[in-house]
């Protein structure tokens, strides 16, 4: 029983002393729009005597018909020339922050390909370890125009309820000249009854 808790002791303080060695992702889902810029942070464990020179990088994106390299850091020094042609002048990283165990990637002028899976991968003393996060790139909708009143449409239903108006009002007023006109006629008709019937 002694024996094996001296072993998990031991266990437990090497892997204190050594580290593990993780590399993770900052944030596992971006989105963004067509032509804007985006920056893909991931962090990784360091100790005290990680240098550059130890580590190698590479990035990737892996989409449903491809896969484009994005970025290779190989003894401490980029090898742009590995890049996949997508990515060319459009990628760039911040050396400064790599000591501190943190790999920022700053990718411009975005493209709507450039959805997918975007994998880090980080060799550090022959451990090899990596992290992903997925990018959505919308496509940049065009404005629509403000829709305007089709002033033909208006101007033709606005003549057509202008000629009923006219014609109920030509109507109306035949209506009453026929009207007027057959008072007339029966009190025309009325008096001269009247009159013959006098002489």
């Amino acid at each position: 029983m002694e024996k094996m808790i001296c072993r998990i002791l031991l266990l437990i303080s090497l892997n204190c002393v050594c580290g593990t060695f993780v590399v993770n992702v900052t944030q596992t889902s971006y989105q963004a729009e067509e032509n804007h810029n985006i920056t893909l942070e991931w962090t990784f464990t360091t100790t005290a005597d990680t240098s550059s020179d130890s580590l190698l990088i590479f990035c990737d994106l892996r989409t449903d018909h491809k896969i484009s390299v994005l970025f290779v850091l190989y003894g401490g020094v980029e090898v742009p020339e590995s890049r996949d042609q997508q990515f060319l002048r459009r990628v760039q990283w911040d050396k400064d922050v790599l000591k501190d165990g943190r790999l920022r990637l700053h990718v411009s002028r975005l493209r709507t390909e450039d959805s997918g899976w975007y994998r880090c991968k980080v060799r550090r003393n022959n451990v090899l370890k990596s992290s992903e996060c997925q990018l959505n790139i919308s496509a940049v909708r065009d404005c629509p125009e403000p829709e305007r009143p089709n002033t033909d449409t208006h101007e033709r239903s606005n003549t057509a309820g202008g000629g009923r108006i006219g014609l109920y009002c030509g109507l109306g007023l035949t209506a009453a000249v026929v009207v007027v006109l057959v008072v007339r006629y029966i009190l025309f008709n009325n008096i001269l009854l009247r009159l013959r019937w006098r002489i």
